[in-house]
């Protein structure tokens, strides 16, 4: 029976609910360095009418740049630019202690809101530092909760600053500014991280910024030991824009990790399933609602990697296959 939460029609017409796109630097990453075939593969993608949003990251050449502009506006697409390749390459650190060491990472935040704004991006995504109890390694064991969480409290609060900072400047190019979730204790480490821990965040940032974000990337919540319906009712109210991916918890696995493992695989955690219950908790939380049909509707993003000899054209039809039924089970 269909939940009553989910006010669809079963028909697969999910482009009524939102704008389907996929993130360019993992389905080819080859490029998120921003280098190598980013025109050709983009002008690939181009080519499918089903893709509204592309995200795409720093592109190093200033001529591509201008080309990737001009196909973006044929293809009729509305950009988002994300940052993260961009901040992990580097070792950057939103949440620094150290002052030099955080004043560079927001330095760089707003090279890379320059790049968007040229670009044409509407949105642009960062990701925080590193978490200070994890980074700690074996100290770590012995250390008291309220120090450890006193000193995650202290990190939060630097990542709220760089935010507010990069806010200020973004906003000014008409850009919103979008905080991802990552995985705190398995490959990324990030201090944000747990859920709860990015509403605290939101929650600040949006005092003064109140189009700022948080994005969920469904691949992240088994890394973070969250359930779909969990991490929904938790961030729904501050979540501006989602990914769906797949994810292996399997230590000593090839693809275990934030890998970002294409949909099928035989030890991934997210499968049709998983994706049900995850659209659901998008309609539960009001990300997903009947009215979108009729207003902007928001960005539902496939973020999947090839291993080995995939292609990724091929992984990425077969995501939508699987998108739509997950779609048809709602």
């Amino acid at each position: 029976m269909r939940q009553s939460f989910c006010p669809v029609r079963n028909d697969g017409s999910w482009q009524r609910y939102f704008r389907l796109g996929v993130v360019h630097f993992m389905l080819y990453p080859e490029t998120a360095a921003g280098e190598g075939p980013v025109l050709e593969s983009l002008t690939e993608l181009a080519r499918d009418a089903d893709l509204e949003i592309m995200e795409i990251t720093h592109i190093a050449d200033a001529g591509v740049r201008r080309k990737v502009r001009a196909l973006i506006e044929a293809a009729g697409w509305t950009v988002a630019f994300g940052s993260q390749p961009v901040f992990l390459r580097r070792k950057l650190d939103l949440n620094a202690a150290d002052a030099t060491a955080r004043a560079a990472a927001v330095a760089a935040a707003r090279e890379c809101v320059d790049e968007a704004a040229e670009l044409g991006a509407k949105s642009i995504a960062f990701l925080s530092g590193p978490d200070p109890v994890v980074a700690m390694g074996e100290a770590a064991k012995g250390i008291d909760p309220s120090r450890a969480e006193a000193l995650r409290a202290e990190a939060r609060q630097r990542l709220i600053d760089s935010l507010l900072e990069i806010c200020a400047y973004a906003a000014k190019a008409g850009l919103r500014v979008v905080l991802e979730t990552f995985d705190r204790a398995v490959e990324k480490r990030c201090l944000i991280g747990p859920s709860s821990d990015a509403v605290k965040v939101a929650q600040a940032v949006r005092r003064e910024f109140p189009d700022f974000g948080l994005m969920l990337d469904l691949s992240h919540l088994p890394l973070l030991q969250e359930t779909p319906e969990y991490a929904l009712r938790c961030a729904g109210p501050y979540l501006t824009h989602v990914h769906l991916g797949n994810a292996v918890t399997t230590p000593g696995s090839p693809l275990y990790g934030d890998a970002h493992p294409r949909f099928g695989i035989p030890e991934g955690a997210n499968g049709r399933d998983e994706l049900t219950r995850f659209l659901r908790g998008l309609f539960s939380c009001g990300y997903l609602r009947e009215e979108n049909a009729a207003t902007e509707r928001p960005v539902v993003s496939f973020e999947i990697k090839p291993y080995q000899d995939e292609r990724p054209e091929v992984i990425l039809a077969a995501a939508k296959r699987l998108l739509t039924a997950a779609w048809y089970a709602l």
